[in-house]
């Protein structure tokens, strides 16, 4: 009897415990981490000759003749999610969210050294973007089909699908195309504003001339380019892309004309009626309402200000229905994740933690609180919910996992991605067949060869369940646009709010210059370096790798000075001094002398390590 009392007693201590006990006991997150492998995950996907810094080694070049069937160089760009296409929309938003990110927080970037990698994943979106803007009124929203593409599991280094390109111009127009675009281009010249005012000024000129398209010759973009249909259906249409850009070349240049735009066209094209439950790369309307919002708040609105209490009143309606503090609030799983859909679900929770975060900072620097039908809610509360979105993506939900490749100890290891999937053509360059690569790669029952760091894929379902498999294309494939709002989150959670007002005009710091030094491959006949596993084991569920590096010197001279660059490494490593961006052997190495240093590490491949420099003597 006592035996029985001892244990109920147990038990209900340990319910008592459990009650009391936070939702989930997680440790911290280390955003500064996931922020450096958020700009990986888009060196991966990169299109066209990869440049000298590379740093995803496994990846190559690739679609190099991209637009030359149509008379246009189209190589580069971005591989959207896990196929081989180039979609426009999708491709001109994530730019647009990436210069929306460093515009709020690039001085956050700049403290954490990411704000380089963050511009020049700028770049190559707009650098692009540019090359598909030939003519003032003609714009290449696609190159590929995605029909074909996903009749074949190829890497992109091997492609045989159709890389036809498509386009809009003023017989067959697409003014939700041309304004994301027009978009994209203006928020990106802010970015290089300081930095490169030449490519800032040709970037706002295409944007003009993209708004002006759009807004003159109007039409769904899909209507023109049906193949898009199946993949990136327009359904919200062009209207929330015409204020969307108008609102960003407002922002850009200061213009009258944009400002007057959003004020005398908010009512007409839904701006100010709509109250929305997402924002993604086909409906803008929650993010021109937070704009529009923050003009308010500048004090710019001028005679237009009744429309922008209007656009506020629709802005504070989406931060309402995110807290559950509306009149129409968004799903939460058990777990606390906003629940869309259940295709790349993960795409509406970073970009509705980002406008949660900017919109936190607009009111916390107008020393204003958010007004909901519950009562009014502090900017601490709503950046709150910003971060417990980032922090279940980042591992704290029911399932432990981390739904960024490479971040944490439970992360998927089957990403439905084909350049991921397949061996690197670097480590075997035996070309893959259309059909040969599902039979090969995509229907293996193990991890991927290729780690795609920083990729944040689709995603749990509404009861936070998720299954890690190839074939689960709904949850386990990536995104440009899923990354691209939430690197704005991650600088603001790790860097903190900027000392200055938000609200306040923007200026974006100089990227940190490299340090001055020829960075040079060593030459075969100077230096060699080796690497081995040499061994690996498990601990609690983590399968750690040991890696040794042999460094020789073959050169007849005494070696001195050598510096080494080490990328993809995720551990300790012992042997080498961190110097700056490099690893430094402090000692001299006497010709045909070796040197080892070892690493251990949680993927299972080897670290890239190159020949940053180093003086023979």
């Amino acid at each position: 009897m006592m035996k029985g009392f001892n244990m109920l007693c147990c038990m209900t201590t340990l319910l008592l415990i459990v009650l009391l006990l936070p939702k989930f006991a997680f440790g911290s997150h280390n955003y500064g981490e996931a922020l450096t492998k958020s700009f990986l995950f888009y060196e991966a996907q990169r299109s066209g000759y990869l440049p000298h810094g590379q740093r995803v080694q496994w990846r190559g070049n690739s679609g190099l003749m991209d637009g030359k069937a149509s008379g246009v160089d189209l190589v580069g760009g971005y591989y959207d999610a896990g196929d081989n296409v180039k979609f426009g929309l999708p491709m001109a938003f994530t730019v647009t969210m990436m210069s929306w990110s460093i515009i709020e927080y690039g001085r956050q970037m700049g403290e954490s050294g990411e704000l380089s990698n963050a511009m020049d994943a700028v770049k190559w979106g707009t650098d692009y973007l540019l090359k598909a803007h030939p003519e003032p009124d003609v714009l290449y929203g696609e190159v590929g089909d995605g029909n074909t593409d996903h009749y074949c599991w190829q890497r992109p280094e091997d492609m045989t699908t159709s890389r036809a390109a498509y386009r809009i111009d003023p017989s067959r127009p697409g003014s939700d195309l041309a304004g994301e675009t027009a978009a994209a281009m203006a928020a990106a010249s802010i970015v290089f504003r300081k930095s490169n005012p030449a490519y800032a000024k040709e970037l706002l000129t295409h944007a003009y001339q993209l708004f002006e398209f759009a807004d003159k010759y109007r039409g769904k973009y899909d209507s023109s380019i049906t193949v898009a249909q199946k993949y990136y259906r327009s359904v919200s249409g062009y209207a929330d892309e015409l204020l969307w850009a108008a609102a960003w070349l407002y922002k850009a240049s200061n213009k009258p004309y944009y400002l007057n735009y959003l004020g005398e066209n908010g009512d007409a094209l839904g701006g100010t009626g709509w109250s929305m439950t997402e924002f993604g790369w086909d409906v803008k309307y929650a993010g021109v309402q937070t704009l529009a919002a923050k003009f308010l708040m500048q004090g710019n609105a001028g005679t237009h200000s009744p429309v922008f209490e209007k656009y506020q009143e629709k802005a504070e309606n989406f931060m309402c229905a995110c807290l559950g503090k509306g009149n129409q609030n968004i799903h939460k799983s058990p777990g606390g994740l906003i629940f869309r859909q259940r295709w790349n679900n993960m795409q509406f929770v970073t970009s509705a933690s980002f406008l949660a975060t900017v919109y936190s900072d607009y009111l916390a620097s107008a020393r204003k609180t958010l007004k909901c039908s519950s009562g009014s809610v502090s900017p601490t509360e709503l950046l709150a919910f910003a971060k417990s979105q980032v922090d279940y993506l980042l591992g704290d939900n029911p399932r432990a996992t981390s739904y960024m490749v490479g971040y944490g100890n439970n992360y998927p290891r089957q990403v439905h991605h084909r350049g991921s999937s397949i061996v690197s053509v670097k480590v075997d360059p035996t070309f893959v067949t259309c059909r040969g690569g599902y039979a090969t790669w995509f229907s293996r029952k193990a991890n991927d060869p290729n780690l795609l760091t920083g990729a944040i894929v689709g995603g749990p379902d509404a009861y936070d369940n998720f299954a890690d498999q190839r074939d689960n294309y709904e949850q386990t494939e990536p995104a440009t646009y899923n990354n691209a709002p939430l690197i704005g989150v991650l600088a603001r959670l790790h860097g903190g709010k900027s000392e200055f007002s938000q609200l306040l005009p923007v200026a974006i710091p100089q990227p940190k210059p490299d340090p001055e030094q020829k960075v040079t491959p060593a030459p075969a006949s100077d230096i060699a370096i080796e690497q081995k596993e040499t061994s690996s084991w498990v601990h609690k569920g983590k399968t750690y790798y040991r890696y040794s590096a042999i460094v020789t010197n073959k050169s007849s001279k005494t070696l001195k000075n050598l510096k080494l660059s080490i990328s993809q490494l995720y551990g300790s490593i012992w042997g080498l001094s961190k110097y700056g961006d490099s690893y430094v052997f402090p000692d001299s190495l006497p010709s045909g002398k070796t040197f080892e240093f070892v690493y251990i590490h949680f993927a299972n491949s080897p670290a890239v390590v190159s020949v940053s420099s180093y003086t023979l003597v």
